[in-house]
């Protein structure tokens, strides 16, 4: 953990705070029982107030409240007392005096939202001095500080939030909106269309909110499979997509995605042994690529802090109403002595939390325990963290039985690879919906993945 650094408030300058602000919060506190409620609501904590007085009366007032006792001037000060701080308090005469501020105890929200507005005034002045004494820290290299400040900066971004609840009349509002705009576009698919009509159907698309796991073992095509469901959103429906990449270059996936899309082989766009045929297919696909709202990070090492930064970064500046992230498990923990369950377990709720706070699906590719190598895998294959299966609201499973091989692939030592590989695509998990199984299959030299044929049934 960073040492915390001593911060000194500039000798020119006061600390932001307000004193009258301050003593009007506490006067309505002291005046009206329904006020400590709306206090505690709105997050007021003891260390939002600048005075060391002010502090401790409102520490006085949470204690009374939580025993079940109303807060006013002669329990406060008796409260004071049996904690040793009437004095730190200024006394009873100042407890007293705070009632005669007040304009009205009904503005209990605009006090309390004022004195939290200052306090983060404050503490954004204490990171701002931190950081600059860990710039200077040679010990420290700029990630490292880099990380910090994104830290710290998320952690007063998340306590400046303040969270009420609606009444079920306004929810149920918005609810018979969504369902008379679903009822007029006659469209089952409510959210993201995959691409794979199937699956689409079962789940009626991906739901903005919903964090998704593509699981597989190695080598099965989870992958592949991801770039054809955001190049399908991204190319054809024309939804900007964000495609985090930690383990392929930017380059291979563009090649990857030039090869499905055209249907040429991939290893002929890597050795570049293109007919004229295969070249005019791959110009063709060039067009619809190059238009396409499709955006590719490409980021190796990834940690957390970077991932949720960047995630941001393209919802505001680029509009993404999808990520897909390749993949789970290289996912990089600041905390680096924490133990890998545990980094993974706070890496997926912060992944779940990243969903909901953007409003859009986060599709997160994850790889499989070896234990699912010679079965079809379930829940208790995710591997590293029973958490993932928790907090997924949707879990997609890649499963394919090994190619078995006939007397003369035994005998020869480079047999013929399978063209086509038919795939499982199993809905193990749907919060909302039913679980089943989508029957696809992979055509290889595209690495292209399509509903089962027919012919392969």
């Amino acid at each position: 953990m960073a040492q915390t650094a001593q911060v000194q408030w500039s000798k020119d300058k006061t600390p932001p705070h307000d004193d009258d602000l301050e003593q009007a919060a506490l006067g309505s506190l002291l005046a009206d029982n329904e006020a400590v409620t709306a206090a505690i609501q709105l997050h007021l904590r003891p260390n939002d107030f600048y005075s060391r007085a002010n502090t401790r009366i409102y520490e006085a007032v949470l204690s009374l409240d939580a025993k079940g006792l109303r807060p006013d001037i002669q329990t406060v000060v008796q409260e004071l007392k049996q904690m040793g701080k009437l004095d730190e308090a200024g006394g009873a005469s100042y407890v007293s005096s705070l009632t005669t501020v007040i304009p009205s105890s009904a503005n209990i929200d605009y006090y309390a939202q004022m004195v939290k507005n200052y306090s983060l005034k404050r503490e954004l002045l204490k990171v701002a001095s931190q950081i600059s004494i860990s710039a200077y820290d040679d010990s420290k290299g700029s990630r490292e500080v880099l990380e910090e400040v994104q830290n710290k900066i998320f952690v007063l971004s998340d306590e400046g939030q303040v969270f009420s609840a609606r009444k079920i009349r306004e929810v149920l509002r918005e609810t018979i909106e969504l369902l008379d705009t679903v009822m007029k576009s006659k469209n089952p698919i409510t959210g993201i269309s995959s691409g794979f009509e199937k699956l689409d159907q079962m789940t009626s698309g991906f739901q903005r909110d919903e964090f998704i796991i593509i699981g597989a073992r190695p080598s099965v095509g989870k992958t592949a499979l991801a770039l054809n469901m955001a190049s399908d959103i991204a190319f054809h429906k024309k939804i900007p997509t964000a495609f985090f990449s930690l383990e392929m270059s930017d380059i291979a996936l563009v090649q990857r995605l030039i090869s499905s899309e055209a249907m040429v082989k991939a290893q002929n766009l890597r050795t570049g042994f293109l007919s004229a045929d295969d070249y005019r297919k791959v110009v063709n696909s060039m067009s619809v690529i190059y238009e396409a709202p499709f955006h590719i990070v490409d980021m190796p090492n990834m940690k957390l802090l970077d991932l949720r930064a960047q995630a941001r970064k393209m919802r505001s500046q680029n509009q993404v109403q999808i990520i897909f992230i390749d993949y789970l498990g290289l996912i990089g923990h600041e905390n680096n002595s924490l133990p890998r369950y545990e980094q993974i377990s706070e890496i997926s709720r912060s992944l779940k939390g990243l969903a909901r706070e953007l409003h859009i699906p986060v599709v997160v590719l994850c790889q499989l325990t070896r234990d699912a190598q010679w079965e079809a895998p379930t829940l208790a294959h995710l591997r590293d963290s029973g958490s993932i299966e928790q907090d997924a609201d949707l879990v997609l499973f890649l499963n394919r039985e090994q190619p078995k091989k006939n007397k003369k692939d035994k005998e020869d030592e480079n047999p013929q690879p399978v063209d086509v590989i038919p795939t499982d695509l199993i809905i193990a998990k749907q919060r909302n919906g039913p679980t089943g199984v989508v029957k696809l299959e992979m055509v290889t030299k595209y690495a292209k993945f399509a509903p089962l044929s027919k012919e392969n049934t």
